[in-house]
Order: C-alpha cells, then sequence, then structure tokens
C-alpha cells in the first residue's frame, strides 16, 4: 500500500507533467540539503528514498583507504573489516545511518524550498523540449492579459507571448478571446520557456490552407511559396501532382468557400492563388496576379532582375498599393521586377532609334583605322587632313601620290583598305538599325494586340480559357457580374414587352379609325 509520502510524489508528477522520478530526486537533495545546515560538517550525506518504507533514509558516506586523511570521509580499511569483515576493500564505500529526527522546522523549510525550485525547472524543461518540436503548428490560444503592446495568451496552462510586431495591424483582441497563431520560436530566460507566437508569420497561412484543402493535406497539391503582408494582402503559388487536379480551383474550392474560410480566419485579408511554374516569365506573369501583363524579358539572369511591360492603365494595378503587389510578386518568384508602361517603353525605345540615326554620321568623328595598312602611312593621311574614310575615298588621287612616302602602289592599297573600312562600318549601322526598328514593331505590336483584346473584353467577349490565376475576390465579382447579367436580360425584356404593347395599341387605333 503506498504511503503518503508515496502518494504526494505520485499527486505533483502528474498535475506538473513531470517524471516520478524527478520528484524523488529533489525530494533526496532537498533532505541533503536540509541535513547540512543541521549537522554542519564536511561529511558526504547522501539521501536515499525507499519505496518499501516510504521513508527517506540519511547517510554519511565514508571511503575505505590504506591511510586516512579526511577522518569525515575517509575509513581505514582496518576499521572498515572490522565491521564488514574480509569483503571491505580499498576504494569501496560504506553507507552510516544519520538520524532524520534532528531535522527540524528550518531544514523543513530549507527542504521545501529545494522540491519546488527543483519541480519547477523541471516543468520548464518539459515544456520547452515539447514546444521545441511543435514550431510551425497551428494552436489555439486564449488572450489572458496585454503587457506594453503584447498578447499574453494561454495554451492550455502554458503562457505564450505574441509580440507587437507578430500582430497584424487589422486585428484587435480583448481578454477572453480565442486566437488562433502558429507557433513560431521557443526561447530560454530567467522567468522559464517563452513561446513566441504568430499572427503574420506565412507559416501561419500555410498551415491555415493544409486544413481548409484536403488536396494540399494529402499531397495532391503542393504549396511551393507563401508571401504576406499581414492584414492587406498575400499571395500563394500553388502547383499540382496531378494533371486532372486544377490546384487553384482546389484552393479556392466551390464558390470560393474554402479560401473565405481562411480570408474569415484572417480578418479580410486578400489572398492571390497563383498557379507555380518552372518557368521563371511564366511565374513572373502569373505572380502579378490580377493585372494583365503584355511582355515580359529577362534582363539580368545571375542577378535575377527581370523586365515587365504593361498597359499604361494596368500599371498601377500592377505596381499596387503602395508598391504592394509587385513587392509581394518579387518575394515570391524571388526576381527583381522592374515595371514599365507601354508608354514608357515606347518612349525608350524612341530615344535608342534617335541614338542609332545619329551614330550614322559616327564614321565621319570615328579616327582612321586601315586594316593591314602600316601605322606610319596611316599617320601620314592624318597629318595631311585625312582623319576619317570619307576623307580619303573623296580624295584626289594626284593629291595623295603628292604625300611623301606615297608612290602609285601606296595610294592603291590606301584607297582599297578605306573602301573595306566604309563598307564594314556601313554594314555596323544597317544591322543595329534593323535591330531597332524590329524592336520598335514589337513594341507596337504588342500595343495594338493589347488594346484589341481589351477592347474584346470591354465589348463582352469572352476567351475560350479561364485564366489559371484566381483571387480571393473573383467569387464576389463573379456574383455581382451574374446579378448584372440577370438585371440587364431582364430589363431588356421588360423594354420589350412595353414595346410590344405600345405597338398593339397603335395598330388598335388605326384600326378603329
Amino acid at each position: 500500500m503506498p504511503t503518503e509520502l508515496q502518494q504526494m510524489i505520485d499527486v505533483v508528477a502528474k498535475d506538473k507533467g513531470i517524471d516520478p522520478t524527478i520528484v524523488i530526486t529533489a525530494i533526496e537533495d532537498a533532505y541533503v540539503a536540509a541535513s547540512r545546515k543541521v549537522f554542519k560538517g564536511e561529511e558526504d550525506l547522501r539521501a536515499r528514498f525507499n519505496p518499501d518504507t516510504g521513508l527517506v533514509e540519511l547517510y554519511a558516506v565514508r571511503a575505505i583507504v590504506e591511510e586516512v586523511e579526511d577522518p569525515l570521509r575517509q575509513i581505514s580499511l582496518g576499521e572498515a573489516q572490522e565491521l564488514y569483515g574480509d569483503e571491505a576493500e580499498v576504494g569501496m564505500e560504506i553507507e552510516f545511518p544519520k538520524e532524520t529526527e534532528r531535522l527540524g522546522r528550518i531544514a523543513a523549510q530549507t527542504a521545501k524550498q529545494v522540491i519546488a525550485q527543483r519541480v519547477r525547472e523541471a516543468e520548464r524543461e518539459k515544456i520547452h523540449a515539447e514546444f521545441s518540436e511543435r514550431v510551425g503548428e497551428v494552436v489555439n490560444a486564449t488572450v489572458k492579459r496585454f503587457e506594453s503592446g503584447d498578447i499574453i495568451a494561454e495554451i492550455g496552462r502554458v503562457e505564450a507571448q505574441i509580440p507587437r510586431r507578430e500582430q497584424s495591424r487589422a486585428e484587435n483582441y480583448a481578454i477572453g478571446d480565442r486566437v488562433r497563431a502558429v507557433i513560431k520560436a521557443v526561447s530560454k530566460n530567467a522567468k522559464g520557456p517563452q513561446v513566441i507566437l504568430s499572427r503574420t508569420d506565412p507559416a501561419l497561412l500555410v498551415k491555415l490552407f493544409e486544413q481548409e484543402v484536403p488536396e494540399i493535406y494529402d499531397g495532391t497539391v503542393m504549396i511551393r511559396g507563401a508571401v504576406r503582408e499581414a492584414g492587406d494582402r498575400a499571395k500563394v503559388a500553388v502547383y499540382s501532382r496531378e494533371r486532372d487536379v486544377d490546384p487553384v480551383g482546389a484552393c479556392v474550392g466551390m464558390r470560393g468557400t474554402r479560401v473565405q474560410a481562411i480570408i474569415r480566419e484572417l480578418r479580410g485579408e486578400k489572398i492571390d492563388i497563383v498557379e507555380w511554374s518552372e518557368d521563371a516569365v511564366t511565374f513572373v506573369t502569373k505572380a502579378l496576379s490580377p493585372a494583365r501583363v503584355q511582355r515580359v524579358s529577362i534582363v539580368d539572369d545571375e542577378q535575377r532582375v527581370m523586365e515587365v511591360v504593361v498597359e499604361d492603365r494596368q500599371l498601377s494595378l500592377a505596381i499596387g498599393k503602395k508598391g504592394q503587389n509587385v513587392r509581394l510578386a518579387a518575394k515570391l518568384t524571388g526576381w527583381k521586377i522592374d515595371i514599365k508602361s507601354e508608354e514608357e517603353k515606347r518612349k525608350e525605345v524612341e530615344a535608342q532609334l534617335e541614338g542609332l540615326e545619329f551614330s550614322s554620321t559616327a564614321e565621319d568623328i570615328r579616327p582612321l583605322r586601315l586594316p593591314d595598312i602600316h601605322d606610319e602611312v596611316v599617320a601620314a593621311l592624318r597629318a595631311a587632313g585625312y582623319d576619317t574614310v570619307d576623307k580619303v575615298l573623296d580624295a584626289d588621287t594626284g593629291a595623295l601620290a603628292g604625300l611623301p612616302g606615297f608612290d602609285p602602289e601606296t595610294v592603291e592599297a590606301v584607297l582599297a583598305a578605306a573602301g573595306v573600312e566604309k563598307a564594314a562600318i556601313d554594314q555596323e549601322i544597317a544591322e543595329r538599325a534593323a535591330e531597332a526598328a524590329a524592336a520598335a514593331e514589337t513594341g507596337v505590336a504588342d500595343s495594338e494586340a493589347g488594346a484589341a483584346a481589351e477592347a474584346e473584353v470591354d465589348a463582352g467577349a469572352v476567351a475560350p480559357e479561364a485564366s489559371a490565376e484566381a483571387t480571393s475576390d473573383d467569387v464576389a465579382e463573379a456574383a455581382r457580374d451574374a446579378a448584372a447579367a440577370a438585371a440587364g436580360e431582364a430589363t431588356a425584356d421588360d423594354a420589350a414587352t412595353v414595346g410590344s404593347t405600345d405597338e398593339s395599341a397603335a395598330a388598335e387605333e388605326t384600326k378603329q379609325e
């Protein structure tokens, strides 16, 4: 039958959620600490809990040695053999029982403090070990109090902290409110383990999608990236392992039920769900949703820089409020995105063309350079004023032959080299002009195509393929469009009915006349 002490040990261990052996060790250490204050010696005191009697036994331990140097901690081999016979050997330890009845009130108070401290330390270690393994998990907590802007919440019997930086600015809580947050970190301090919760970490968004979307939970649909600006907007890139499963549609749900549940949990935060793609250009195009992109080109592959061209009236939508949309898209894709409108791109191309037109006369200011002609001959031509290819070709043969050191063969070689250099310069200018013209034509064609597509959309034309991107507002917009269409049809039917009635009445009047 368990004694009273054993029952108390079991109760404390169960209440604190720790191993009973930890409580027993704490009691033994407490007995030793209390005994030192009573006996006030240098003896090696040790305590041991006896489960049979339910009592804690106290001993003074002495080591068996050949020559005794410390009588309180050592005993000679001869004395040990007198007590225990020939079994006693050097190096062994002998335990001498001590009376525990001498432990009074002060010793009991000391033991109480030691036991409380050890149990508290064991409880803290257990909490730290438990929550360290749960980092990244979504938990439900209850707001307990507020400290300097931080929220102190309870997870069961454990207190957790939601720092101000981890709170969404769109949310306000009161004492007693339930909060769903993700465990971001677990740290140790003087007060014990500190569990840090977050409402702004993208991990919270990922976990909420895992809870709401079965396809993500079972691995059919994967979340390849998620970025947030808590309280305003978030972007999620999803990918399907099966061709028959639409990743965006699976996350949105029937009539938006799945994504709307997440939006409500995040207090109205807008969520853009885009399909992930291995092609960087395609991924960036989709990441800038809901803006429509006209053209994307890679500027620097090593530095991961892209240039994106959008319609003039789509520029503000692509950039977003205070650059929010393009900033989130850049974080999601890992590319630096430079957004330009069509007008800006057109002006840039025109400036390049103008630069090429001015450079068409560049050969007039280029220093004279003649391949396969000796440097002394070229220097003589420059000294005589023939410092460009055109001047050399336009010069009179006799004038060139009159230069010092020039003979008919030299003049012929100089003119031939000048002709080759002139042809090379003309070809270079022509190639550059052709490239600029092609770029300009591409920009104009894209602009016209975008304008035509916009006109079709404005006219009510519907593309045969649905867009792969979906935002959290798509459901509401679709509902409004359907209602507007229904209202328009009803109005048209009513108008047709009224028109036919008026015509019948007019015909009846004519017949009576």
